[in-house]
């Protein structure tokens, strides 16, 4: 029985020890629940053994008494017949069913005290199981609100980093339309002004063919 208690409280101690270190603390727990229960399950079977036991030295003590005082009558009867040697004889056979039944009803003492004690211990790790298997609901609960938590921010924090809000999207594509706006307009700007510089270039091209023609003209007349 101590070792059994031992056992217990060593596992207890564990489990408080690993359950701050856990990452999952519901798997922990539902670990040391099935230990427990196995360790009820025995210490149930062990119950009834003793039980049985115990019942069965109540039975044998029981008997040897009721032996004890069988003899002691038997031995009165033969004395008040005179047979002293049969009177002995029972007294003899009393005395061994009196040893007899001392022993059995010391064995019997033991045993339904350790019967007692089991007993006791059963309803502790009942008591203890039951605790600890509502201590499992509520970090099933909390695992649960974490896990629901996670999937929450995994499916919102990239459109808050990303900044994808309506009106930051719309603002963006603004932009980026008024980019392409604005270099499409400096494009056609610069073809523009090269047509212009070619024309103007050619313009003065033109004056000053002009103007040498002209004063070809002239030189001709004066030498004419």
């Amino acid at each position: 029985m101590s070792i059994m208690r031992r056992v217990r409280d060593i596992t207890v101690a564990t489990l408080n020890e690993r359950l701050e270190k856990a990452e999952d603390p519901v798997k922990l727990i539902d670990q040391f629940l099935w230990s427990t229960r196995e360790d009820i399950l025995q210490a149930e079977r062990l119950y009834e053994q003793y039980t049985g036991h115990t019942n069965h030295l109540k039975i044998q003590w029981l008997q040897a008494e009721q032996q004890k005082e069988k003899r002691e009558q038997q031995a009165m009867t033969a004395l008040k017949a005179g047979e002293e040697q049969l009177a002995r004889l029972a007294l003899h056979e009393k005395a061994s069913s009196e040893e007899r039944a001392a022993q059995y009803r010391d064995l019997y003492e033991q045993s339904r005290l350790n019967t007692l004690g089991l007993e006791e211990q059963l309803r502790e790790m009942r008591s203890e199981y039951q605790s600890v298997y509502d201590r499992r609901e509520y970090y099933a609960a909390r695992m649960e609100s974490l896990r629901l938590q996670q999937r929450m921010n995994a499916r919102f924090s990239g459109i808050g980093e990303q900044g994808a809000q309506p009106g930051s999207m719309f603002r963006r594509l603004e932009d980026n339309i008024s980019n392409m706006e604005l270099e499409a307009k400096s494009l056609h700007d610069l073809r523009r002004m090269g047509r212009e510089f070619a024309t103007e270039a050619g313009h003065s091209i033109q004056s000053a063919i002009e103007q040498e023609l002209e004063q070809l003209k002239r030189k001709l007349q004066k030498e004419g």
